[in-house]
């Protein structure tokens, strides 16, 4: 009864306006929270999620739920997470990746080699299942690459996706109108046909992003490949985990159980606790949890809009 003279009260105050309460629909955002996998030493093993598409733009969330942080500003945050705690003593990067855009690749693999310049602590890269172009391009600023036996890698190369959308919209009556101050002023627009200049200053501009990842394979501290040697397995072509061993691609084949193992030996602590970072509310009960994001087509897409525009691309693209 008390009960209910109570509720009955609060709802007359808050209809006659003598009361407010306010109930953000959308909580704030959570700074990132650490959670024990597995282990129980003294020291800790960060285990890095790159999963599905590398991208700087935020992903959308639903009607009442945020937009979740890109990829970017995740590893970002918890690098710097990471370098401010002692106990920090390895990084392993779990990889499932086709890869992304290149300059979110590109920021990611440097952020993760200042961060090892700066603490000096092992960073191994594991391929669990696609660790295909950008993928790859992330994992070679780590000190060793080990790929699981049925994983994907390989796929070097740059890709500038382009749709032309003249001919549709010539059918359904809707033309399009540019003002321009030079001819080259949209160059790659899908409301018409690129024509063979303009196809020619985008292979320029490819072959020197291409030429780029050329650069960070050779950088990576286990390289043993010649430029030369390096070109003819760079063709864009994916390769088995046993088919990039043999290539000098990755360093090892093997479980990511292997190389939480490998790299508790690196740091002479065989039962080091092995951490994940996330936002209070996603909860992870495994070394294999949140592996497989989703990475279909519209995943694929992310930072490519048909209609805007084109991206350059670090993406195996099947």
């Amino acid at each position: 009864m008390r009960c209910a003279l109570l509720s009955f009260s609060l709802v007359l105050a808050l209809l006659s306006g003598c009361a407010f309460v306010n109930m953000p629909l959308i909580p704030p955002p959570s700074p990132l929270a650490e959670q024990v996998l597995e282990g129980d030493g003294a020291k800790k093993i960060l285990l890095l999620d790159i999963s599905g598409t590398i991208s700087e733009e935020e992903k959308s969330g639903g009607l009442l739920e945020r937009s979740s942080p890109s990829l970017v500003s995740v590893i970002r945050e918890s690098l710097h997470k990471a370098e401010q705690d002692r106990d920090i003593a390895g990084v392993i990067l779990r990889i499932n990746s086709p890869g992304g855009t290149v300059t979110a690749s590109d920021i990611i693999r440097h952020d993760i080699n200042v961060f090892r310049q700066r603490k000096k602590i092992p960073v191994l890269a594991c391929i669990v299942g696609t660790g295909a172009s950008g993928g790859y391009y992330v994992a070679t600023a780590a000190d060793e690459i080990t790929a699981h036996p049925t994983a994907i890698t390989g796929s070097i190369g740059v890709i500038l996706m382009k749709f032309n959308v003249e001919g549709l919209m010539g059918k359904i009556g809707v033309e399009e109108q540019t003002v321009k101050s030079g001819d080259k002023k949209d160059i790659m627009s899908p409301f018409r046909k690129a024509t063979p200049e303009e196809v020619k200053l985008g292979q320029e501009i490819i072959d020197q992003l291409y030429g780029r990842f050329l650069d960070v394979i050779m950088e990576r501290p286990k390289n043993s490949l010649s430029r030369d040697e390096l070109r003819k397995v760079s063709d864009g072509r994916i390769y088995t985990a046993g088919q990039a061993l043999q290539a000098k691609l990755i360093d090892r084949i093997g479980y990511l159980d292997d190389v939480i193992t490998q790299i508790r030996t690196a740091v002479g602590d065989e039962k080091a606790r092995v951490v994940s970072y996330y936002r209070p509310g996603n909860y992870k009960g495994s070394i294999y949890a949140g592996a497989a994001e989703k990475a279909g087509l519209a995943g694929a897409l992310s930072g490519f809009d048909a209609i805007s525009g084109s991206s350059f691309m670090y993406l195996w693209r099947p």
